[in-house]
C-alpha cells in the first residue's frame, strides 16, 4: 500500500462523516471507522477500545488488520498499561520503532500473534471532554513511524466519531432493551410448563442461528431468527393449565386445543412493527407444520412453509427431546440427532436436516454443560441474555 497524498486524505475526511452518519449499529460503525483509519494512516492494524465505566475496563470491539479478525481484548483501567495510561492521562502517545519496547504491548501481541513495531494511541473524547475510548494503531506499511500529521488526523477522526459512537451506544442500549422485553415475554410463555426455560430458549437461539448461517441466509435475517426464535410458543399463554400441564398423553380433543397455541401466538404478534416480532409471528404460526404436509395448523407442505419456521422446528424438537419434561425423560443428544435425520423429508425439510448434521458438532457441547466452550464465544448475545441463569 502506497502512502496517501494530501488530496486523497482530504477526500477521505470529507467522506468519513457522511459514511459513519448513516450507521447506527455500534459494531458496524466501529468497523467503518477502523477501516478508514487503516487507509488514511497507511497502517497495518487498528484496534478501537471503548471504555466501560461500570466494569472499569477498556475493551476492543472491532479490530482491523493482522491477527485481529476474531479477537476481543479487555484491559483493566487500573492496570499499569500504556493503553490504559493513554485514557487515564488523556494524552496522545506516539512511539517510534527505535523507542518501542516489546513489553509495552507484549500481552496483546501474544494473544493476537502479532509483532508491534511502532504505535500511536489517541484518546476518543466527546464534546464535554469525557473519554469514550482510545484508538490504537500500529505499524506503518511503508516502514516509517507515525508523524504529527498522523496524530492530527487521528485526533480529528476521534472528535468526529465521538458523537456517532455515543448515538450508536444509545441505539444499542435501546435494542438490548427491546430484546430483553422479547425474551421476558418468551419466558412468560414457557415458564408454566417447564423448569429449564432459560436454558431451553438459549439453546433455541443458538441452534436456530447456526442453522440460518449454514443455510446461507443473510446476516440480518439470521440475526432476526436468532432473536425471534424464543417466542415460538408465546401462544401457550392462552392454553389452560389442565391441558398444558397434563403429565400424561392428551386426548384428541385436548390436543386440538393445544394446537391452537400457534394461532394464538400469531394473534398476539399481529400488526407488529418490529422486524424481530414480524419474524416471530411467522415462526409462531408455522413452526409445527411438517415438510410432508402432516403438521398443523394448516397442513402446509415443502416450500409453502417459511424457512424461519422450518429452522426453528428442528431446533425446538431437538432441544425438547434432550430436555427432561414432566411428561418424559431426557433423550441422549445422539438419539435426538438420529431422530432429526430419520424424520428428514417427513417432519423436517431435508435441507435444514442436512444443515443440522453439519452444525451438530458445534451444538453437542451445550448438552455437556460446557457453557464456556468455544461455541458460546461465537455468540456474544448469549452471555448478556436477560433470561440466562
Amino acid at each position: 500500500m502506497t502512502p496517501l497524498t494530501a488530496e486523497e486524505k482530504l477526500k477521505l475526511l470529507i467522506n468519513f462523516g457522511n459514511e459513519i452518519s448513516t450507521e447506527v449499529r455500534l459494531e458496524a460503525l466501529l468497523d467503518k471507522i477502523a477501516h478508514k483509519i487503516t487507509a488514511m494512516l497507511n497502517c497495518d492494524r487498528c484496534i478501537i477500545y471503548l471504555l466501560d465505566k461500570k466494569k472499569h475496563h477498556l475493551w476492543s470491539t472491532i479490530s482491523k488488520g493482522k491477527g485481529l479478525e476474531h479477537s476481543e481484548i479487555k484491559i483493566p483501567l487500573k492496570a499499569k498499561h500504556i493503553i490504559s495510561d493513554a485514557v487515564k492521562e488523556r494524552k496522545t502517545i506516539n512511539i517510534s520503532a527505535k523507542k518501542y519496547d516489546l513489553s509495552l504491548t507484549m500481552n496483546i501481541d501474544l494473544v493476537t500473534e502479532y509483532k508491534t513495531k511502532n504505535l500511536l494511541l489517541v484518546p476518543i473524547t466527546n464534546e464535554k471532554g469525557n473519554v469514550l475510548g482510545v484508538f490504537h494503531v500500529s505499524n506503518k506499511v511503508d516502514g516509517n513511524d507515525f508523524d504529527k500529521d498522523d496524530e492530527g488526523i487521528l485526533q480529528l477522526l476521534g472528535t468526529m466519531a465521538s458523537n456517532y459512537i455515543q448515538i450508536s451506544k444509545l441505539y444499542e442500549n435501546l435494542r438490548l432493551s427491546q430484546l430483553e422485553t422479547i425474551y421476558r415475554l418468551a419466558v412468560t410463555a414457557e415458564f408454566r410448563d417447564q423448569e429449564d426455560t432459560p436454558v431451553h430458549l438459549k439453546h433455541i437461539s443458538i441452534i436456530s442461528f447456526l442453522l440460518a448461517k449454514e443455510l446461507k441466509l443473510s446476516k440480518s435475517r439470521a440475526e432476526d431468527i436468532k432473536h425471534a426464535s424464543p417466542l415460538h410458543d408465546i401462544g401457550k399463554v392462552a392454553i389452560p393449565d389442565k391441558i398444558l400441564l397434563k403429565p400424561g398423553r392428551l386426548t384428541n380433543d385436548e390436543f386440538e386445543i393445544m394446537k391452537e397455541h400457534t394461532k394464538y401466538g400469531n394473534k398476539i404478534l399481529d400488526g407488529a412493527h418490529s422486524r424481530f416480532l414480524r419474524t416471530a409471528q411467522k415462526i409462531c404460526l408455522y413452526h409445527h407444520e411438517k415438510f410432508d404436509g402432516s403438521g398443523y395448523p394448516f397442513g402446509l407442505k415443502g416450500d409453502k412453509i417459511p424457512v424461519e419456521a422450518k429452522i426453528v422446528s428442528v431446533a425446538d424438537v431437538f432441544d425438547a427431546l434432550c430436555m427432561k419434561r414432566h411428561y418424559k425423560p431426557a433423550w441422549a443428544p445422539e438419539d435426538a440427532f438420529k431422530f432429526i435425520q430419520e424424520k428428514s423429508g417427513k417432519d423436517f425439510d431435508p435441507k435444514v436436516a442436512k444443515a443440522f448434521e453439519k452444525v451438530y458438532k458445534k451444538i453437542r457441547p451445550l448438552y455437556n454443560n460446557e457453557e464456556d466452550s468455544s461455541l458460546l464465544e461465537e455468540f456474544s448475545f448469549v452471555s448478556t441474555l436477560p433470561i440466562s441463569q
